[in-house]
């Protein structure tokens, strides 16, 4: 009777762990897939925002550069008139500030864009952190419920033999 008892608990100890590992395995997997479609979505935003600032930045580039050859083309034109020459690369002096202006502007955006997608990555992170955290406090504590109903039953049941 006791040998029958015992290989009871061994059973429902087995059972309990078979039912832990399973759990465990499925919790990782599901861990896994959640961080590796993060990752993924994090560098696919990153990636289409460097593409986005990529192509303004090569098309103001462009621009400042045929601006810059205009300029070189009007100097040589105008050698003689110093006057109209003054005002013609004054004009593009500013012109290509602007254009400088808009580069650096454009680039704090971009760093301002990239700071708060990192921000925004990171909290992303830290909340599926914290999901998995509480997934796995549910999952202990079932674990221990479970473990504690099959516990007592199996010392009813033993109890039981014993006054029978």
């Amino acid at each position: 009777m006791l040998e029958g008892f015992q290989d009871d608990i061994k059973r429902a100890l087995l059972a309990k762990r078979k039912m832990f590992e399973m759990n465990m395995k499925a919790s990782i997997s599901t861990t896994n897939a959640k961080i590796g479609h993060v990752w993924k979505t994090q560098l696919e935003q990153r990636q289409n925002l460097h593409l986005r600032y990529s192509r303004q930045l090569r098309t103001l580039l462009r621009e400042w550069n045929i601006d810059v050859q205009k300029a070189q083309e009007q100097e040589e034109k105008l050698a003689n008139m110093f006057r109209e020459q003054r005002k013609i690369l004054r004009q593009a002096r500013i012109v290509q500030y602007q254009r400088l202006k808009k580069m650096k502007n454009l680039y704090e955006q971009f760093l301002k864009s990239m700071e708060e997608l990192d921000k925004d990555h990171e909290l992303l992170l830290t909340d599926e952190q914290s999901e998995v955290r509480q997934e796995m406090a549910k999952l202990q504590n079932k674990i221990m419920l479970e473990a504690q109903h099959l516990d007592l039953a199996v010392v009813e049941s033993y109890l039981q033999t014993l006054l029978l």
